[in-house]
């Protein structure tokens, strides 16, 4: 892996080295910083070593590491640009009338090393004025830093692997604690961009806390970056790629020897693949384009679809403006990957309601999506036993996503999708019905709240508390739809209490917001956003598509909403009812009172307690954990 330094020979010359005269290059200040040449590291060996100036592009570094024999270049490329520029000069000289004088132009190319050198260094010493100019006028902007937010509470993120529809989620491979990298070095005062060799410290997400070689235990200098940026590169890419190593200004002094010290530090260590940037621009391409026609949950009466277009796509993420809107406003924000949107054709082939558009043909440009670039669900034998309408369950409420509802089968559409009724809240014209399929995780057999100690949000109105199903059942003449008909597979999915992410608040799909992983029901997880009450809580399911690893909005270049501010904290209070509100009506369009927080009249003031790890205990998809139905 450390070879590549080596790649790269001093001795390689120019076709025009030999050409060049043999002027010595008068050496600069010794204070200046050190410099490497094409993978090589170089160092002062007693603090006097002689300095040069490249005579083309006027870069400073350690003379003997400069090409040619007279040590006047600092690279190859240069040396051919000052030949070629040698032989223009060449030429117009030959240009000149015999016998008359040099022209002032003639003059000036014959002194040109000269007037290289000390233009380069005046531009140098002029560069760091600018700098310690710009470093004391620079303001501090604030903003959220999820380094910062990290580091000041000793947070833990969910590792990107959990997230197998983000970028690299399926090709993180082993990055870990430990591996070394190849990062811009910020602690150095030359001019040029150089580079120096980095550890990670510390992974959250996509970012990496790094801490350069040669710190030890010091970390003063630490800093963050996102691991998929481009400025972050394996271990070799300088040698490669031309590049120059420059020590840390603050650690120059601790070794002599640079590059024996690099050597057995790196000597078995692991790096990114080389291929890494080229894998994450690949993770990075979505087949969606903009003007593609789909068919997506109208947000306005979701029990019926709507056409839409993709207006646009960031990270995977899709704006969707539904097609008779002129102004393109009305719009639905959702990931590619969502079970929310469909082929065209797929509410008829289903027979799911269909909101048929007044636009008569296609507008110009816009095409239906290919029917293989939407999520698949699973083959369901519908045969034999199978959901029946009128059979009760347990559901996510699609309006109030914090609570899981006594639900009701309205209808059962082909392919194994359910129409689902959340009782006691139902419109008197099925407007708010939602489409599930039998194998969503969003829905749950009867019990899966009680035998899980989850808070079950009864029917409105519903005077008998606390709530019994077997008593419901009776009173409803109605029977609990079978267990073994529900998805009980629960994938080893790597999520724990109290780990952050990025997640879409899908009462308002358009954010995404700082979160926290808060409790862990098998697949199912508890997110809650930081800095607001827990009422926005919101169930999600673990292969959720709208839950993102830290660092994914900087990385798609996605706006990310920071945790709420002490004052808005402060407020919520008073206000959160009206928010909530508004926050359901803009999401899917339909009026309807959020559900009042009923746990001190359900349990008599009893408090359920978290239950942690009951998902890794039964990973293995077992019905176990499902109350048993009463006969």
């Amino acid at each position: 892996m450390f070879d590549g330094y080596d790649s790269c020979s001093e001795d390689t010359s120019s076709s025009s080295s030999s050409e060049e005269s043999e002027e010595e290059v008068a050496p600069l200040p010794s204070s200046l910083p050190i410099i490497k040449n094409n993978g090589q590291v170089y160092t002062y060996p007693d603090g006097k070593s002689g300095m040069a100036t490249c005579e083309m592009c006027g870069m400073v570094g350690v003379r003997d590491a400069f090409y040619s024999k007279t040590k006047r270049f600092c690279s190859v490329s240069c040396s051919r640009s000052y030949s070629s520029n040698s032989k223009k000069a060449s030429i117009l000289a030959r240009l000149q009338v015999a016998g008359k004088p040099p022209t002032k132009k003639a003059k000036v190319l014959q002194k040109q090393p000269l007037v290289a050198k000390l233009a380069a260094y005046a531009q140098y010493q002029a560069t760091l004025q600018n700098q310690a100019k710009t470093k004391a006028a620079a303001v501090p902007v604030e903003g959220f830093s999820w380094g910062n937010y990290i580091n000041s509470n000793s947070f833990t993120a969910a590792p990107v692997t959990c997230f197998k529809h983000a970028p690299m989620g399926t090709r993180w491979g082993d990055i870990s604690e430990g591996v070394r990298v190849e990062v811009p070095n910020t602690d150095c005062s030359l001019p040029t961009k150089v580079f120096w060799i980095a550890g990670i410290v510390k992974l959250a997400g996509y970012n990496a806390l790094l801490r350069y070689e040669g710190f030890e235990n010091d970390s003063s200098l630490d800093f963050w970056c996102n691991v998929c940026g481009s400025d972050i590169h394996p271990v070799g890419w300088c040698a490669t790629s031309g590049k120059p190593l420059v020590p840390p200004r603050t650690i120059q002094h601790k070794y002599t020897n640079w590059k024996a010290f690099l050597v057995k530090r790196l000597t078995g260590a692991k790096t990114l693949p080389p291929d890494f940037s080229q894998k994450v621009s690949e993770s990075m391409q979505y087949p969606f384009k903009t003007s593609m026609r789909v068919e997506v949950v109208d947000k306005t009466h979701l029990c019926r679809t709507r056409v839409a277009v993709v207006e646009s796509v960031i990270g995977g993420r899709l704006r969707l403006v539904y097609e008779e809107s002129e102004d393109k406003t009305d719009d639905f924000w959702c990931h590619m990957y969502s079970p929310l949107i469909h082929h065209i054709g797929w509410s008829r082939s289903i027979g799911h309601r269909f909101k048929r558009s007044d636009i008569t043909k296609k507008q110009d440009g816009h095409f239906d999506a290919p029917p293989h670039l939407f999520m698949k669900v699973k083959e369901v034998d519908a045969a034999g036993e199978w959901f029946k309408e009128g059979m009760k369950l347990e559901a996510i409420d699609p309006l109030n996503l914090s609570a899981i509802c006594v639900a009701t089968i309205r209808k059962v559409l082909a392919d194994g999708y359910l129409m689902i009724g959340i009782d006691g809240s139902e419109a008197a014209d099925g407007s708010d019905w939602f489409c599930y399929h039998a194998t969503s995780p969003s829905i749950f057999p009867v019990g899966f709240c009680e035998i899980n100690m989850i808070e079950l949000t009864p029917p409105r109105g519903y005077a008998k508390l606390p709530f019994k199903w077997f008593d419901y059942l009776r009173e409803t003449d109605s029977i609990a739809a079978p267990v073994k008909l529900f998805n009980k597979e629960v994938p080893n999915h790597g999520f724990h209490v109290g780990m952050k992410l990025e997640a879409v608040d899908l009462m308002e799909p358009r954010l995404v917001c700082v979160a926290t992983v808060t409790r862990i029901i098998h697949r199912l997880l508890r997110i809650h956003f930081d800095g607001w009450e827990d009422e926005y809580d919101q169930w999600v399911d673990c292969e959720s598509p709208d839950l993102y690893p830290v660092g994914w909005c900087q990385l798609t270049g996605y706006q990310l909403q920071p945790p709420a501010p002490q004052s808005s904290r402060d407020s919520q209070s008073s206000s959160s009812k009206q928010k909530k509100k508004a926050k359901s009506q803009q999401y899917k369009g339909h009026k309807k009172m959020t559900p009042l927080q009923l746990k001190e009249e359900l349990l008599d003031g009893e408090e359920y307690s978290f239950l942690q790890g009951a998902s890794d205990q039964e990973s293995n998809g077992s019905a176990s954990y499902y109350i048993k139905q009463e006969p």
